[in-house]
C-alpha cells in the first residue's frame, strides 16, 4: 500500500492538482532532503555561571579529525575525513570514496577568556568548555536597605 499526502487545497494547482502533489510528496520526501542537506552538525550553547558550554554532536569522527582555531573573537570548528573504501572482485573492481567535512564559526562575546578554552571529544559529542573572564563572572551579594 502506498501512501500519498495531499495539500487539501492549500496550494492552487491549475493544470492537474494531482500530478503536481505526487511530486512534490516525492521531493519533500525526508530521506531526499537528507542526503541533499548540507551536514553541519547540531550544536547546543549553555552557559553557567563560570563558563560558557558549546556542544557539537558529530559522531563518526575521531578526535584527530577535529581542527579547532580562535582568530580574534571567532572560535572556528572543522572537520575533515575521508574514507576509502576498495573490494576486488573476479572481473570487476569496486571503490567508494566518502568524504565527511564542515566548518562551524561561533563569536565569542567579549567575557570570554580566550587563554582558557578546552575541548573534549567522547561518544560522538565535541564539547567546547571556554572560561568567562574574573570580571565577568555574576558576583551574588545582598543590598541591605537603608
Amino acid at each position: 500500500m502506498t501512501l500519498v499526502k495531499f495539500a487539501n487545497g492549500q496550494k492552487s494547482h491549475a493544470v492537474n492538482p494531482f500530478f503536481s502533489d505526487v511530486f512534490d510528496s516525492i521531493l519533500n520526501d525526508s530521506f531526499l532532503s537528507d542526503k541533499l542537506s548540507s551536514r553541519v552538525p547540531a550544536v547546543n550553547i549553555s552557559e553557567t555561571e563560570n563558563e560558557f558550554h558549546i556542544e557539537l554532536a558529530a559522531p563518526g569522527l575521531k578526535k584527530d579529525d577535529f581542527k579547532i582555531n580562535l582568530d580574534k573573537n571567532v572560535l572556528t570548528v572543522s572537520a575533515d575525513k575521508k574514507t576509502e573504501k576498495v573490494e576486488d572482485g573476479k572481473k570487476f573492481s569496486k571503490r567508494e570514496y566518502s568524504y565527511n567535512s564542515f566548518t562551524r564559526s561561533f563569536t565569542l562575546p567579549e567575557t570570554a577568556d580566550h587563554g582558557k578554552i578546552e575541548a573534549e571529544y567522547t561518544d560522538g559529542i565535541l564539547k567546547l568548555n571556554v572560561t568567562k573572564k574574573e570580571e565577568a563572572k555574576i558576583q551574588a551579594r545582598e543590598i541591605a536597605v537603608k
